[in-house]
């Protein structure tokens, strides 16, 4: 099995930028498929980024209110996950959690996926 540990955490203002860190011990992550999710307060927690391989090839996914703005990149060497957040807005205030799937192709259902980190916060205001 894997565990996961974010890092990043950090209150910016509108139009920022923030880099989330997903660091991996006890198995390499190209054995699962990695996504990011958050949850904010009084809501359901929501699919933000996803990254699979399928042969050759890696896939990504992102959620439709994120694509454009975030990337989703993995670092094979140091067993990271990351996620560039950009022009954030406030709306992007929530609890974000990193994640990892036996099962592939990446589903955008948080049941899918089979381990978790304990979130990391990010805040967005002026």
């Amino acid at each position: 099995q894997v565990q996961l540990v974010e890092s990043g955490e950090g209150l910016v203002q509108p139009g920022g930028s923030l880099r989330l860190s997903c660091a991996a011990s006890g198995r390499a992550i190209e054995h699962y498929g990695m996504a990011w999710f958050r949850q904010a307060p009084g809501k359901e927690r929501e699919f933000v980024a996803g990254v699979w391989s399928g042969g050759h090839t890696d896939y990504v996914d992102f959620g439709d209110l994120v694509k454009g703005r975030f990337t989703i990149f993995r670092d094979k060497n140091t067993n990271t996950v990351y996620l560039q957040m950009n022009s954030l807005e406030p709306e992007d205030t929530a609890v974000y959690s990193c994640a990892a799937s036996i099962t592939t192709p990446l589903g955008r259902a948080s049941y899918k996926y089979d381990y978790w980190g304990q979130g990391t916060q990010v805040t967005v205001s002026s």
